[in-house]
């Protein structure tokens, strides 16, 4: 079998690892715009649920990746400087550079081809082949070229976020709000290696209007957002790797495949950052198209599978996205709450936990928040 993969993030290269595993008779070619030791971003999160699968699916490459997992059981919240910890939660974080590199190694090795600094201009060349797949991000060549057919929803959501490092480091999955002259803030900073973090800071629209963002340059940028959490960065700076303020945008596709091609990971749908799911997702589409791929000869059939299999979940996870992202857009209001109910009010905002799943895995937590409810006034809990 013939494959062009476009797009070698974290969804195409575990795609193409796979289809060489699974035969390596397979010609396997992976055209990525950037070179091999760059990437955009800093770190990436995995819940126990993506390190178990990966676990399962290709050992060899797991265990390089285990190797550079950072691991921490609690969601941490900070509001008015008071800190609230909710455990029972386990994720991994790792540098997505060394996730990159780890999964190039052993492409390399399956035999798999890497063209690094390939930009591809026109799609067509590439379609000769007995399957395409779409692994380029929210962005999509791939899916630009086939828009009829694919037939994309992309949607711009009003607030604005920049992707930050810092060499600070942090001992949870870290959810700090801050107040300032402009407006609200809200940073989402997670601990990647043993020394650095990622550290997103998003704020609503008018907030990003009140401190005139539009004007300011990146270092600009950058420098006020480090002045918004000088408490919590510990004297060390905010790094930026193109770091500007922008706007997320939620990609969906009526069709996830046409004739021989397919989308996967950013490509398809995008899931918000709020919700730390997008590589676990790409890295699920790719388990399941090499499965689909592997139990259908014919390939129209074969992504028909891919669809059927994975569409449910899917829509699931982006039900519980939306919500989470319509929380944020208005997480200023809901700076007003007692920290410990702003907490219980953040985790059942998706609608995937309810206060005995909660209790489940934090019942101190529950306790606390059954506590304060109890000692409010009638018209506060109203």
């Amino acid at each position: 079998m013939k494959i062009n993969i476009v797009g070698g993030g974290p969804g195409g290269l575990y795609f193409a690892l796979l289809m060489k595993r699974q035969d390596a008779s397979h010609q396997v070619v992976v055209y990525e715009q950037n070179l091999a030791a760059a990437t955009y971003g800093w770190g990436i999160v995995l819940s126990d649920r993506a390190v178990s699968f990966l676990q399962s699916v290709d050992a060899a490459s797991y265990s390089d990746l285990s190797d550079s997992l950072e691991i921490w059981h609690d969601q941490i919240l900070i509001l008015r400087g008071e800190r609230v910890a909710v455990h029972g939660s386990t994720f991994s974080g790792m540098q997505r550079l060394a996730m990159l590199q780890i999964l190039q190694r052993h492409c390399a090795a399956a035999g798999v081809e890497m063209r690094f600094g390939s930009r591809i201009s026109e799609i067509q060349p590439l379609v000769d082949c007995d399957l395409l797949v779409g692994a380029d991000g929210a962005s999509s060549m791939v899916r630009r070229a086939f828009e009829e057919h694919f037939q994309p929803s992309l949607e711009r959501r009003s607030n604005r976020y920049a992707w930050y490092g810092t060499h600070q480091t942090f001992d949870g999955l870290s959810l700090i709000f801050r107040d300032s002259p402009a407006g609200p803030f809200v940073g989402h900073a997670y601990r990647y290696s043993k020394t650095d973090s990622t550290f997103v800071v998003e704020c609503q629209e008018s907030t990003w209007k009140a401190a005139a963002f539009a004007q300011m340059s990146e270092d600009e940028s950058r420098r006020y957002c480090e002045g918004i959490f000088k408490k919590d960065l510990g004297g060390h700076p905010l790094l930026s790797n193109k770091s500007v303020m922008g706007n997320y945008t939620r990609v969906t596709n009526r069709h996830w495949h046409y004739k021989n091609v397919v989308l996967i990971g950013d490509a398809l749908r995008t899931v918000h950052f709020s919700i730390g799911s997008g590589t676990r997702t790409a890295l699920e589409d790719a388990i399941a198209l090499r499965d689909a791929c592997h139990a259908h000869r014919n390939m129209e059939a074969a992504l028909a599978e891919f669809e059927r299999v994975r569409r449910p979940a899917t829509q699931q996870l982006l039900g519980v996205a939306y919500q989470s992202i319509l929380w944020y857009e208005q997480f200023s209001e809901k700076m007003r709450l007692a920290p410990i109910a702003f907490a219980y009010d953040y985790m059942v905002r998706g609608g995937r936990l309810d206060e005995e799943l909660i209790r489940q895995r934090d019942p101190q937590f529950v306790s606390a928040y059954e506590r304060y409810k109890a000692s409010e006034p009638q018209h506060r809990r109203e």
